[in-house]
């Protein structure tokens, strides 16, 4: 049944059937469970983990590899088949392991559910499994219940539910049951409904039942999940773009040699040979590994600064972040009420304070001037009042203070132990007498209470329009005057705290007589003397103040996506300066309903004006997301409940809450914040940047020695004439073998080239704009650089060799001089690859990992060359010191030359 919240009982009785005084029938219950299902969330199917391994084989690198391998087991080249078979295993096996632990956040929707409930079946209440609910039935809630249906309310007696992890609401909700008229109206304000999962704080409540499982909003929102898609991240998208176009490299080398080769009259197996040799080349075996191993690094990285990064590819993606949506309740804020301000005795009093900590200073709002709490009796009056007239207790533990029961009451307990004033202390001087808890209805609550003397009080505190109108007189510094006099007054302070989006609590007084007593009641609440009113607010983390600066530096936007109302978010927004100050707040602000009456188009046209987005549902916060990545941005989204995960899901990167959020949400995410502070976003940007830099680093190192293979290879080819075996075959001596070319792409560049993934970020790191999603890896010319670094080494690498066959060295000499040439050549130009500018601009040692690295690569590369294993596996020959002297300098000449050449004449292509 649709808009419940606009029914009657009567109406909701008709429709489902049932006298709700008894409940439904047992055959009747068991009928609707056949007919509606069980009362839980649907769970995800996962993929069985054969098919997920064998996913991992759709990467087009490793399919090019894959083919190379046959081919060398058809040639009997078994040792390079077994050498490429291995790195295609390896590279699999890190993207399985890491795929495997990604399906668990239905699971995490399901556990939320209430195992256990109380419904009336057959004019009794029983006690069964929450997953036997039906429609119709009639359930029973008090305070510590999980609700575990929607359900519509026939009945509440301070009734208060805490739906945070489900609207975005950061106070529990009054709820009542009488008929709400308007059909529009959100989720947030639907009073006389529960929804399943939420909480019941205080009170208690009779309901029905009006969706059960996958039809509730938290299966709604389970719906929602499952039909999200995450999309590719950028490294994603780029990787998959570079491996296009180095497959498309690959072939066209492939076709030029067999094409040299049919008009050279070169037997098939040859021109094999020589077409696996130039795939291995061409390609970068070790690309995907390395970028894996890079994030890791970069991943552990983040984890020492608070961010645990659920998946690898979410660590550089925070680079490419240009919009981050985040909620305010405990992300932006401390989710933490406090006493900010207050009025009493005529003066207003600001209240400092982080949080829950009992400790502050009182001082004058207009003069700033310090006032102390025992030196002013009608302040002193006022705390004492309203910590007598609560029910929430301030906890410490291990130092970390904490309040049991309601927020905004606990706010005031905090302000008074700010001025040592505490419930357990008056106690000693004061005897409650009876407490008449705060009623929806009277927006009010008091407490009887008797003194040391014996005199009767009765102390209340509540709305301030409700306390004013029930109060005949207001006590000021100067005495007492009557309410009429300061009525004006009260209503401009209580407006101006308004303005400023505190939540406003008055406190008042009466004597009681002895006659009186006999009969507490809610009808003793007039004839008040009004004392003062608080000013409370959730505020803001101070130090995610700090980090929306430094995103605003680093060109990211931020946008406020709240289920708390308007004005609070307006309030909050301006003082975390998220708001234009230029541009007026009311066309910065958008509100859930209005967002309703936008379509697709409205909503694309207007989305990158809006920086507030308030009273919103889940359904929304897909929209707004949605509508930002049609413009192109990389969006993050930070949230901590139920509702926020299809957003989550399908924003380019999810960033939870760890203290506070919701399991579901941490499962949803991509990104983990473990201390819930938004300040440790603007460190994780930091990281990923830092991250995409080194991969980029990376690429050009590692796509430098493909080129310089390639085109040594391709020297050969064309330069070195064909010769005919015992065989009666043509073919080609080579440049290098194959598995020197894996040598080189793994071990010799690949190690040095993992060192980078440390290495320090730039000095300008925060000040650039957010790159261009469309961007490639290739972009400030980088492309140029690879093409003629590369160009250049391979040329040398041939010239190497051409020269030691001339010179009447055996062809296993002459490749292995080339091996080396290539591998020193690498090794020098890999500090020129670790900046952007030149190597003459970077201390060299600064990375003492990269040091380290280049000494235990040429360490394993001179044992390739030299040991009787590395001879028998790779075909090397031990050479002469002179000659491995003349080439390391020889090999180095190009990186520091070309370097030279860029440091002077500042050209970005060289």
């Amino acid at each position: 049944m649709k808009q419940v919240f606009t029914k009657s009982i009567e109406q909701l009785s008709q429709h489902f059937s049932i006298d709700p005084h008894q409940g439904l029938k047992n055959a009747e219950a068991d009928k609707r469970l056949q007919e509606y299902g069980p009362n839980r969330l649907q769970e995800v199917k996962s993929t069985f983990w054969g098919i997920l391994f064998l996913r991992q084989f759709q990467n087009p690198l490793l399919v090019v590899l894959f083919l190379g391998a046959l081919l060398s087991l058809y040639i009997a080249h078994y040792v390079d088949a077994i050498a490429i078979l291995v790195i295609i295993l390896i590279n699999a096996s890190i993207s399985f392991m890491q795929e495997l632990k990604s399906q668990q956040s239905m699971q995490a929707l399901k556990e939320m559910a209430s195992p256990k409930c109380w419904v009336r079946r057959e004019d009794a209440w029983l006690e069964i499994p929450a997953a036997e609910l039906v429609p119709g039935d009639v359930i029973k809630l008090e305070t510590g219940t999980i609700v575990p249906a929607d359900a519509r309310l026939m009945d509440a007696v301070s009734l208060q539910v805490d739906e945070a992890a489900l609207t975005g609401e950061s106070d529990p909700v009054y709820k009542h049951h009488r008929v709400i008229t308007d059909p529009n109206t959100p989720l947030a304000d639907r009073k006389n409904c529960v929804f399943m999962s939420t909480a019941v704080t205080h009170g208690y409540a009779t309901a029905i039942v009006n969706a059960t499982g996958m039809k509730t909003e938290v299966g709604h929102i389970a719906q929602l999940l499952a039909e999200t898609e995450a999309p590719l991240t950028p490294l994603q998208q780029r990787i998959q773009k570079l491996s296009k176009t180095l497959i498309f490299a690959a072939l066209i080398a492939v076709f030029l040699v067999l094409l040299l080769g049919y008009f050279q009259g070169m037997a098939l197996l040859s021109m094999a040979n020589t077409g696996i040799s130039l795939a291995v080349a061409a390609i970068p075996e070790g690309l995907p590994t390395v970028v894996t191993i890079v994030l890791t690094l970069g991943a552990h990285q983040m984890m020492r600064s608070k961010a645990l990064a659920k998946h690898l590819t979410s660590v550089e993606t925070l680079g490419a972040t240009t919009v981050i949506c985040s909620d305010k309740t405990g992300t932006l804020t401390q989710n933490k009420m406090q006493v900010k301000h207050l009025w009493v005795g005529g003066q207003k009093i600001e209240v400092s304070g982080l949080g829950y900590i009992p400790q502050g200073e009182f001082r004058d709002a207009k003069s700033g001037q310090l006032i102390q709490v025992d030196a002013h009796p009608a302040l002193q009056d006022m705390l004492q009042k309203a910590v007598l007239c609560s029910e929430s207790r301030l906890v410490e533990n291990a130092g970390e203070y904490s309040v049991q029961g309601l927020p905004t009451e606990g706010a005031v307990v905090v302000a008074g132990a700010k001025a040592q004033i505490h419930k357990s202390s008056l106690l000693s001087s004061y005897e409650v007498v009876q407490t008449l808890p705060f009623d929806s209805e009277r927006k009010m609550m008091s407490v009887v209470v008797r003194d040391a003397d014996g005199q009767a009080w009765l102390y209340v505190k509540g709305a301030p329009d409700v306390v004013v109108s029930r109060s005949d007189e207001v006590e000021c510094d100067d005495g007492i005057h009557p309410i009429h006099l300061m009525h004006s007054k009260i209503e401009s302070v209580v407006a101006d705290y308004a303005q400023q989006a505190l939540r406003t609590l008055a406190v008042a007084y009466r004597k009681l007589s002895n006659e009186e007593l006999q009969e507490i009641d809610v009808c003793l609440e007039k004839g008040l003397t009004f004392v003062g009113v608080f000013g409370i607010i959730d505020p803001p983390r101070p130090e995610a103040i700090e980090a929306v600066k430094q995103c605003r530096d680093a060109g990211i936007g931020v946008v406020m996506i709240t289920g708390d109302h308007a004005a609070t978010a307006t309030a909050i927004a301006k003082q975390m300066q998220i708001l234009d100050p230029k541009v007026d707040s009311r066309h910065q602000v958008i509100t859930g309903t209005q967002l309703n009456g936008l379509d697709e188009q409205a909503l694309f046209d207007e989305v990158k004006n809006i920086k507030v987005f308030a009273r919103v549902t889940p359904e929304h916060k897909l929209r707004i997301v949605k509508a930002l990545q049609a413009h192109q941005e990389v969006v993050a989204m930070t949230g901590d409940g139920v509702n926020d995960a299809p957003a989550l899901r399908s924003s380019d990167i999810g960033v939870a809450m760890g203290l506070n959020g919701s399991g579901v949400a941490k499962e949803s995410a991509d990104l983990i914040l473990l201390d819930d502070n938004f300040a440790t976003i603007v460190t994780a940007v930091r990281e990923g940047r830092r991250i995409y830099d080194n991969i980029r680093k990376f690429i050009r190192q590692g796509l430098t020695a493909n080129v310089s293979e390639v085109i040594a290879l391709l020297w050969a080819f064309v330069l070195i004439s064909a010769q005919v075996n015992e065989r009666g075959e043509v073919s080609v001596l080579l440049t290098l073998a194959p598995l020197m070319i894996l040598w080189v792409n793994l071990v010799s560049d690949g190690i040095p080239a993992l060192a980078l993934g440390v290495d320090g970020a730039e000095d300008n790191i925060m000040k650039r704009s957010p790159r261009n999603t469309q961007e490639s890896f290739f972009a400030g010319q980088l492309h140029w650089r690879i093409l003629l670094r590369g160009t250049v080494l391979g040329t040398m690498t041939f010239v190497v060799f051409k020269m030691s066959l001339d010179a009447g060295y055996s062809p296993a000499y002459a490749q292995t001089l080339a091996f080396l040439t290539l591998i020193f050549g690498q090794l020098v130009h890999i500090f020129d690859a670790r900046t952007f500018s030149t190597l003459y601009e970077r201390n060299p040692f600064d990375n003492r990992m990269l040091i380290v690295a280049v000494l235990l690569s040429t360490a394993l590369s001179l044992a390739v060359v030299y040991h009787p294993w590395g001879h028998w596996v790779f075909g090397t020959s031990s050479v002469s010191l002179s000659h491995l002297g003349a080439v390391m300098l020889f090999s180095a000449l190009p990186t520091f030359a070309l370097s030279a050449i860029k440091y002077k004449t500042r050209w970005r292509w060289l």
